[in-house]
């Protein structure tokens, strides 16, 4: 059975020396091999103390909260603030309550049904950028193609517009600057700090985020004028949202918080999930006829419509199982805001809370054959092997990811396309190695050969 590239387990001491000797913040290489066996416990030292926990009866707890004992880490939020503001993927308590509230409604059922057309827009309209690489023979890098796919979608569901090729690059780079050099993965700053301390953030950083927040204004402004009235898309329904009980709308500045979270979130978490999902196809040329197999058995050469995608499970257990090895969020760290008691575990004020979907998805006492690629682990026949509240890709509790049905959908809809139309080459297969900072990359971008599909051709192919 195919187990994709991870990072070797070894010992604190060990696990610390490598990641210094690599200088790159790669929190995975961090990880000591106890993480990955026990139900909780203490990280290493740390001036704040970090206690990761597996169990799931220990981090519903942790993550349900309602007496708001474990917030976001002050880390996370100081180092996402630049980008996000004070927005839902950072805020805690009734601040978070009342976004939460407003929010809501724009990823409903029916907001869904009517996105479907969006994405199905987007993917058109990328098939014909692949037709002309296949053409060309050329290398692209897939986690820009992506990641530029999933951003288009974000801007014609959210926005109901295309987005710029330029722009798309930009947002793409500007993040990649975000997410390699914010303070959240300094070491020293994780082992040395005390906790509460103000996080100053690089030049190049707040730049980065500059870039980003100036590009989303642009797509806001053109909504602002004319009211939701002219508008028939998620910012619309965002902008018209009102409180329940003062009656206030969001400001500018909270709807480009708000926005934001959205389009970042919403496209580079998926366009990573979907960088690993064709990585791993790429190696599984057996899984890939499968695929096909149900993809043609379901809608043919036809068009790919709503419901029919829904009946897609092959597809959309190979999307699952793409975001239990590689979950885009592979990190979900809390901090206690007062003393506190987790199982066994005292923790004080300020003590770090790591539930970690990396660790708990390859918990050998939780998944059979845990590092290996075997997306039936998710079919109905196996349903019974699967232990509740230990598949984390969007959370957990009250905080699960607003916008989940819309990712899985989304990519549910891609990887059909996709695969149905093209075969994919990845250049150095055998060097991809994955890092995480704030979302889970390949260590260097993957460079591959994308050709349009012929019937009966033997080969790697996505």
């Amino acid at each position: 059975m195919y187990e994709p590239p991870r990072p070797t387990s070894l010992a604190a001491i060990a696990s610390l020396l490598r990641v210094a000797a690599q200088g790159d913040g790669d929190l995975l290489s961090l990880l000591p091999r106890k993480a990955y066996r026990v139900d909780a416990g203490w990280l290493g030292y740390s001036r704040r103390s970090i206690l990761i926990v597996n169990a799931p009866h220990l981090l519903r707890d942790v993550l349900t909260d309602p007496l708001d004992v474990f917030p976001k880490s002050d880390l996370m939020v100081g180092a996402l603030e630049p980008l996000v503001g004070n927005s839902i993927f950072v805020s805690s308590g009734t601040v978070w309550r009342r976004q939460r509230r407003m929010i809501e409604p724009s990823f409903s059922h029916m907001r869904l049904n009517k996105a479907f057309a969006s994405m199905t827009a987007a993917v058109d309209d990328y098939e014909s950028r692949l037709d002309e690489l296949a053409a060309s023979g050329g290398h692209f890098s897939l986690d820009l193609a992506m990641s530029h796919l999933t951003a288009d979608i974000i801007c014609r569901t959210v926005f109901s517009t295309s987005l710029k090729s330029q722009t798309a690059i930009d947002v793409f780079e500007a993040f990649t600057v975000f997410e390699r050099t914010c303070a959240q993965v300094e070491l020293r700053r994780l082992i040395f700090d005390p906790p509460f301390t103000e996080i100053p953030q690089h030049a190049d950083v707040l730049a980065a985020c500059e870039r980003i927040r100036h590009h989303l204004g642009d797509l806001i402004d053109t909504h602002l004028p004319a009211g939701s009235s002219a508008w028939d898309d998620i910012a619309a329904e965002i902008i018209e949202a009102r409180d329940l009980e003062s009656g206030a709308g969001f400001s500018r500045k909270e709807l480009l918080d708000q926005l934001g979270v959205m389009f970042l979130a919403g496209h580079e978490t998926t366009a990573s999930a979907l960088t690993w999902a064709f990585f791993i196809l790429s190696m599984q040329p057996g899984l890939v006829e499968r695929v096909r197999a149900e993809v043609h058995s379901i809608a043919g050469d036809g068009p790919l419509e709503l419901e029919q995608v829904r009946r897609m499970t092959l597809v959309r257990n190979v999307f699952r199982e793409s975001m239990r090895l590689y979950p885009p969020i592979p990190f979900i760290p809390r901090v206690a805001a007062e003393a506190a008691k987790i199982g066994q575990y005292s923790v004080k004020k300020g003590a770090m809370i790591m539930i970690a979907p990396w660790t708990i998805h390859r918990h050998r006492d939780y998944w059979r054959n845990p590092h290996a690629f075997d997306p039936d682990r998710f079919s109905s026949e196996r349903e019974h092997e699967l232990v509740a509240g230990t598949y984390l890709p969007f959370g957990l509790g009250p905080r699960t990811c607003i916008g989940a049905g819309f990712a899985t959908l989304e990519a549910t809809l891609i990887l059909a396309r996709l695969i149905r139309r093209y075969d994919l080459v990845v250049r150095d297969s055998h060097k991809v190695r994955p890092v995480a900072r704030l979302t889970i990359r390949p260590q260097q971008q993957l460079m591959a050969i994308v050709s349009r599909r012929r019937a009966g051709r033997e080969g790697a192919a996505a």
